[in-house]
Parts: structure tokens; C-alpha cells; sequence
């Protein structure tokens, strides 16, 4: 659809309006003289709107003569209208070739880099990496080898297994990805104890290895050794063994959240009055052309950029349209059991963030509250886990 919107551009067109009774039969006989016409719309009974190439407007003059219809054009557009009056007036047309020149050159420099992938690695260094390779805010895109910058960052950072450079209109991007890490772990020749990751009711303790200090019954704290892999003998002349620890240890766990929303909330409606500002914005300065205040004492603001050429076009220099729409505060009241349900699903997902991923689920209790305007949640779940974690015997 754009290649042929920017192909009817660049042959030329004209918007005409075609009036008259024999509407149909002047569309028929465009058709078959293999006249293309576009973005036809009916604006009444007797009236047509429509779009045509410059070549096809001159083929329907003998259309018209047939069907008796009056033609009338109301606008032309595409380049070589444009060119016509650039003609007529050459220091405007010199001066639009100077902007298109200007603009083309922006276009060929790097006006935004950015980094995506990376967790562990500062995105400094990397940029400190980039600097070091010459690559910076302005540069011309045009002298980036990115095979050779893709290369140094795996040079320079030993935990990339990936590196991608690539442009994005005048924004370098840099994609990298960082080797996954081996999970921590300790050695099985290192001695080593079991500690308690929570608070807790011990329900049964296995020690495969170690010895227990626990058992069913016993209330511990987070920290509490559970299994030790300290083994004294009885005999005192024995000497102390040091062995890592291997067991678990399970127990029943609680976990609590809590939440509250208002009952009757303050709502923005918005009024359908809007105020409009433009902005042209060159990086990350810019200009508001404004002719007054905003004239609404409650609104909300939505911001969006003007397609350059009616595409998407990442350039240095956007023009944004600002718009202000006037918004009224209501009070609003909100259905009970809806508001629970609602509640009720947020204290859910807050719970489960809280749960590792091998629970079993004993209990949970549920309890509302309302209190003046607010209605609150109290979730109380206990669950049964394996509540140890190595620890290093120090």
C-alpha cells in the first residue's frame, strides 16, 4: 500500500469532485478506458469525490462529454506539481534542495545509541568499549564496520556468547547476550551445614548425610542450622569430623498479604474538549509552540510524533503534537462483591510471588474488612517446604 501511495506521489494527481445523474455510468466508462481511480467517496446523490492520476485526468475528458457530468478539481499533489511551483519561485526551490540536502545528511549520522540484552555487564562499559572503537553520538553511520565492533565486544567481555550491531535509522543498536551462569553450588569435598531459609514448624527431618539437630516439633528461625556437618564423637578423644551436609528438612511455613482499595474512587472522564501544543524537538531539545496557557484546570496529556512522509522514520529531528484533554473528577462507587473478586485476585498473585516453586498448600484464609471507605484483604496461607539451604562450615 505505501509503494503505491508513493508511486502515485511521485506520478502526480489530482483530488476532483464529479457531479451530475449518470455517477454510475461515468465509472463505467472510466473502467473501461483502463482509468484508475482512487479513495472514490459519494458526499450526496449527485456528488462523487475521487482521486486521479495526471495522465488518466486527461482521458476522462471525453467521459465527461458522454455522461454530461461537471468535473471540477480541488487540489493537486505529487512531485510534479511540486516541481512547477518550485520553478516559479527558485529561491524556494533552491532552499528545498539545501533542507533536503541538510536532511539527508542527518540522516546519514548516529544520533542514539542504545544497548539491549545486558544484565550483569554496565551499560558504561560497553559504551566505554564503543568509545574506544571510535563509535560515538554523531559519527557517520556509514564508516562503522559492525563486524568488527561485534567482534571486539566478544573480545572485550569474556561473558558475551553473542553480539549484534545494527541500524535502525539514525539509532545504533547493540544486542548482546550474556552466557548463563552455572548455578551456585558448593563442593562435595567442602564441609558444610544446613541452615533454615525461614521460620518455621519442623514436620520431619531426613539426614543423609550430618547430623540432625532438629526434629519434628521444633520451631526454628531463619539462619537456625538444621543438619550440621559438624560430627563429634562421644569419646572425647575422638577427634571432630567434618562432613557436607546432605538431608532436607520439612516444614510448615506461613505466608501473609494484605491489601486495601477504596470503595468510592475518584474517577477522571474526560470531557471531549482538547487543547493542542507542537513541538519541534531536535534530540533531546526541544520547542513548544504554544499560542496560550492550557486552559483546563484537570487534564491528562498524550504526546504523539508526526509520521515523517506517513511512515514510522526514527530521524533526529520529530515533530510532536502534544494534546491536552480536558478531564472532570468523579466520584464513583464500586459493587462490593466485584471489589472483592478484584482484591481477592491482586492478594492471589501477591501471594504466589511470595511461594517457591515446590510448596504444598495446607490452608489458606481468607478475611474482608471495610472500614469507612475502604475495604481491605488479610491472606494467610500455610504451606508445607523444604526450608534448607547449604551453608559453607566456616
Amino acid at each position: 500500500m505505501q509503494v503505491i501511495r508513493l508511486w502515485n506521489y511521485l506520478r502526480g494527481y489530482v483530488i476532483i469532485k464529479v457531479e451530475g445523474l449518470t455517477l454510475e455510468r461515468f465509472l463505467n466508462l472510466a473502467a473501461t478506458r483502463d482509468i484508475y481511480l482512487w479513495d472514490i467517496r459519494r458526499l450526496d446523490y449527485t456528488l462523487l469525490e475521487m482521486k486521479v492520476g495526471i495522465g488518466g485526468f486527461k482521458g476522462l475528458e471525453e467521459v465527461v462529454e458522454r455522461v454530461g457530468c461537471r468535473v471540477e478539481i480541488m487540489n493537486r499533489n505529487g512531485l510534479p506539481f511540486l516541481l512547477q511551483r518550485l520553478k516559479k519561485r527558485k529561491m524556494l526551490g533552491f532552499g528545498f534542495f539545501i533542507f533536503l540536502a541538510i536532511i539527508l545528511f542527518l540522516f546519514s549520522l548516529i544520533w542514539d545509541i542504545q544497548v539491549a540484552g545486558n544484565k550483569r555487564i554496565a551499560e558504561e562499559e560497553i559504551f566505554q568499549t564503543l568509545e574506544n572503537v571510535g563509535i560515538r553520538r554523531g559519527i557517520i553511520k556509514y564508516r562503522i564496520d559492525r563486524e568488527y565492533v561485534e567482534d571486539r565486544l566478544l573480545d572485550e567481555f569474556e561473558d558475551l556468547s553473542f553480539a549484534s550491531v545494527e541500524f535502525k535509522g539514525t539509532r545504533l543498536v547493540v544486542e548482546i547476550k550474556e552466557q548463563d551462569l552455572p548455578p551456585e553450588s558448593i563442593d562435595m569435598d567442602t564441609p558444610c551445614n544446613i541452615v533454615a531459609t525461614k521460620k518455621g514448624v519442623v514436620l520431619k527431618t531426613i539426614a543423609k548425610n550430618g547430623s540432625a539437630l532438629v526434629r519434628k516439633g521444633d520451631v526454628v528461625d531463619e539462619g537456625d542450622v538444621l543438619i550440621t556437618g559438624l560430627i563429634r564423637d562421644e569419646d572425647p578423644e575422638v577427634e571432630d569430623m567434618l562432613v557436607h551436609a546432605e538431608g532436607e528438612v520439612l516444614a510448615r511455613t506461613v505466608y501473609t498479604y494484605a491489601l486495601e482499595e477504596p470503595i468510592v474512587k475518584k474517577v477522571e472522564k474526560e470531557t471531549g474538549q482538547v487543547y493542542e501544543a507542537h513541538e519541534l524537538r531536535f534530540g533531546k531539545r526541544g520547542i513548544i509552540f504554544s499560542k496560550d496557557d492550557i486552559p483546563f484546570e484537570d487534564y491528562i496529556e498524550k504526546t504523539r510524533k508526526v509520521k515523517l512522509f506517513g511512515r514510522e522514520i526514527d530521524v533526529p529531528i520529530k515533530i510532536l503534537v502534544h494534546e491536552y484533554r480536558e478531564v472532570e473528577v468523579v466520584e464513583e462507587k464500586q459493587d462490593i462483591d466485584a471489589l472483592k473478586n478484584t482484591i481477592y485476585m491482586k492478594a492471589i498473585e501477591g501471594i504466589n510471588e511470595q511461594l517457591a516453586e515446590r510448596v504444598e498448600v495446607e490452608s489458606k484464609d481468607v478475611n474482608y474488612k471495610v472500614d469507612g471507605n475502604m475495604l481491605s484483604i488479610h491472606i494467610v496461607v500455610e504451606v508445607i517446604e523444604d526450608i534448607g539451604r547449604k551453608q559453607p562450615l566456616t
